[in-house]
């Protein structure tokens, strides 16, 4: 698109779209104006009704996020949290003078963290709360980077040509840690075969230069949990063989608040002593709204010293170690209540609930004849599904997306990464909120809409045709 056009896209503006808002006669009060730009602040004040119906009426436009199931973030909270939402919204996080108990909170939540992902000494663990995953993630990604130069400039050898190891199915997190933090992503491809990274040829991307391997529980792309356990065995021989040493950060960003409640056998955390920090999002599988991330370090020698800040900030000198600086405080009171309010048998039902809808939809999607899973929904309640070879020329899966919007469902199709670029697959996400009622209507509707379009009589056109949905 020309480049006038192109800026005014990604800005949100459509060519075309009027530069004021003009209020309906109802909504005007006396000496008000009744034309108001959309792009320079306005010269004269509004009442806070008609700034309030504004806006309002501008949000409308948004989606149903109850029928979102593209995304992973919290859309619903109880009354009382709602209540303590709006009565905590003020606090800034970062003052911990002013707001000493909301600190407070907020080392009781991470250590609850830590307790429940196995940390060897919950008091001796380190860890933060975060605006959100991605903050998580580049807090864990510096303090491998730092650990690593640490131990290169100790042995005498060159801190130059960082690089971190992850699966081609990695969030776009990631990339902008390698990206903003000069560190080379190895990328190992996910394969029909191989459909996480499971330690398999790991030893053909790690080096003397590798400053850890992220794991996923919880793949964005389908749901799916990364062996942790399988990839520290593989670095583990690596080490035997080589003598290099890697540690390993788990993105948890959805099962880190799945698997302690419905899988707890499992060993993806820190019983593995690889396992040097792990991340989490508060405001997906924790429940709360957004925007909430955790960090977890093994212990005090997993976070270099020089990351932590010492800063004195409204009359107080505290420690910080953050990307951000200012962020509500909010979050993490709504996290403490949900700690307890439901307890680890209330999360555990929680999650269970959303795991049993996932996997209901997902043994029905694959009775349809059109589609084959390419997982189930077993390990966090999210599941994705493929046309099934040779079954139709006239549709692809962008189009049941298109159908299904039509009647307010967000069901996105996509490719999948690099070494599948050419596989198109469709998720679901189910979060709490979502009950077995709602997945019914969805799974009606999904039915009805195959149906409409394998009686179609030719290939629907599909030229210009792109995906709205981004990892």
């Amino acid at each position: 698109m020309p480049e006038k056009n192109a800026r005014d896209h990604v800005r949100g503006r459509s060519t075309g779209d009027s530069d004021s808002v003009s209020l309906n006669p109802i909504f005007a009060r006396p000496g008000e104006a009744t034309d108001i730009p959309k792009r320079q602040v306005p010269q004269a004040e509004s009442l806070p009704e008609t700034a309030y119906q504004i806006v309002h009426d501008e949000a409308m436009l948004d989606g149903n996020s109850r029928l979102n199931l593209a995304t992973f973030v919290g859309t619903w909270m109880d009354d009382h949290a709602r209540r303590l939402y709006t009565e905590s919204a003020d606090k800034n996080m970062i003052d911990k003078d002013e707001y000493p108990q909301t600190a407070e909170i907020e080392t009781r939540c991470w250590t609850m963290i830590a307790n429940l992902w196995n940390a060897p000494d919950p008091e001796r663990a380190l860890g933060t709360s975060t605006i959100g995953s991605s903050e998580a993630c580049m807090l864990g990604g510096l303090a491998l980077k730092r650990r690593w130069q640490k131990r290169r400039r100790d042995a005498g050898q060159s801190t130059e040509r960082p690089n971190l190891v992850l699966s081609s199915a990695v969030q776009v997190c990631w990339e902008k840690f390698c990206n903003y933090f000069e560190v080379e992503a190895r990328y190992v491809p996910i394969s029909e075969e191989h459909r996480t990274l499971d330690g398999h040829g790991l030893d053909r991307y790690v080096d003397e230069n590798t400053i850890g391997v992220v794991a996923i529980m919880g793949v964005t792309y389908t749901g799916a949990y990364e062996p942790v356990a399988a990839i520290a065995q593989a670095l583990d021989k690596i080490a035997a063989d080589s003598g290099v040493d890697v540690p390993i950060h788990v993105d948890g960003a959805s099962g880190a608040m799945i698997a302690p409640f419905c899988q707890p056998d499992l060993v993806w955390d820190f019983r593995i002593e690889r396992v040097a920090s792990i991340s989490t999002s508060g405001h997906k599988y924790g429940l709360v709204y957004p925007g909430l991330g955790w960090v977890v370090w093994r212990d005090t020698s997993a976070l270099p010293d020089e990351l932590i800040f010492y800063v004195s900030y409204l009359g107080g000198n505290m420690p910080t170690f953050a990307l951000n600086f200012s962020r509500p405080g909010a979050q993490v009171l709504l996290q403490y209540y949900l700690f307890l309010r439901l307890g680890f048998d209330g999360y555990r039902r929680v999650q269970q609930e959303s795991l049993s809808v996932a996997q209901f939809l997902a043994h029905e999607v694959e009775k349809i004849p059109a589609f084959e899973l390419w997982n189930d929904g077993s390990d966090i309640p999210v599941f994705a599904w493929r046309l099934a070879k040779g079954h139709t020329d006239k549709w692809t899966l962008y189009d049941l997306s298109d159908r299904l919007r039509m009647k307010g469902w967000l069901v996105p199709a996509y490719p999948m990464p690099d070494d599948l670029s050419d596989l198109t697959v469709q998720r679901v996400v189910v979060r709490n909120g979502f009950s077995h009622d709602l997945a019914t209507a969805l799974l009606a509707d999904i039915k009805t809409e195959v149906d409409y379009l394998d009686r179609l009589d030719g290939p629907l056109p599909h030229e210009g045709q792109t995906t709205a949905f981004h990892h």
